[in-house]
C-alpha cells in the first residue's frame, strides 16, 4: 500500500512536464486548430505557466535524472517491504513478532520515499524564484482543487452522477407509470 501526498502529484506532475516540454522545445510550434476548445480536465503547460528559463529547465532535467534511480530503488523496496507484510499477517501461521518487524520495513521505507519526493520539492523551490513560486503555487491549488472534485465525482452514488441521472429518467417515467393505479 503506497501513500501518495497530493504535494508529492504535484511535484511529480511539474518535474515531468518540465522534462517533456524541454524535449519538445526545439520542435516547431504545431499549427494551431482554431476548432479545437481545450478541455478544462487538461493539464496546463507548467512550463509556460511557470516561465522557466533554459538554465532553470537544466537544472529540473538533471535533479529527475539524479533522482529518478534513487527514487525508483526506494519505490521498490517500499513494494518488497508491503509484500512481505502482508505474507507476515496472511501467512499459514502468524507471528506478531514478525509482523512488526515487517511493518518497522514497511514504515521505514515510506519514509525513504517520503524523504526522496519532499528532498525533490526543496530542490526544486531552490530554483523557481518568488514570481515562480507564486504561479505554482496557484498552479498547484487549482490541481488539487481539480483533484478534490474527481474524487467527489468517484465518490458519487451512480443514480447521482449528473449523466447517470439523465439515463435514468426514462426508465423512471415508466416505473411511474406502471406503479399508477389504473382507473376502469
Amino acid at each position: 500500500m503506497r501513500i501518495i501526498s497530493p504535494r508529492s502529484i504535484v511535484l511529480l506532475a511539474v518535474v515531468s512536464a518540465a522534462g517533456l516540454g524541454v524535449s519538445a522545445q526545439n520542435d516547431p510550434p504545431p499549427a494551431e486548430d482554431v476548432s479545437r476548445v481545450e478541455a478544462p480536465a487538461e493539464r496546463p503547460n507548467l512550463l509556460q505557466n511557470l516561465g522557466l528559463q533554459p538554465e532553470q529547465i537544466r537544472q529540473i532535467r538533471m535533479m529527475n535524472r539524479e533522482r529518478k534511480p534513487v527514487m525508483e530503488a526506494a519505490q521498490q523496496r517500499l513494494r518488497e517491504s508491503n509484500r512481505a507484510l502482508d505474507m507476515s499477517i496472511y501467512g499459514d501461521s502468524l507471528d506478531e513478532a514478525d509482523v512488526q518487524m515487517r511493518l518497522r520495513e514497511f514504515q521505514q521505507a515510506q519514509a525513504e520515499v517520503a524523504r526522496i519526493r519532499f528532498q525533490s520539492e526543496v530542490e526544486l523551490r531552490k530554483i523557481l524564484t518568488p514570481d515562480q513560486l507564486g504561479r505554482f503555487r496557484a498552479l498547484r491549488a487549482r490541481l488539487t482543487e481539480a483533484r478534490r472534485n474527481a474524487q467527489q465525482r468517484r465518490q458519487m452514488a451512480p443514480g447521482d452522477r449528473p449523466l447517470q441521472r439523465i439515463r435514468q429518467l426514462p426508465n423512471r417515467q415508466q416505473q411511474n407509470r406502471q406503479n399508477r393505479p389504473r382507473i376502469n
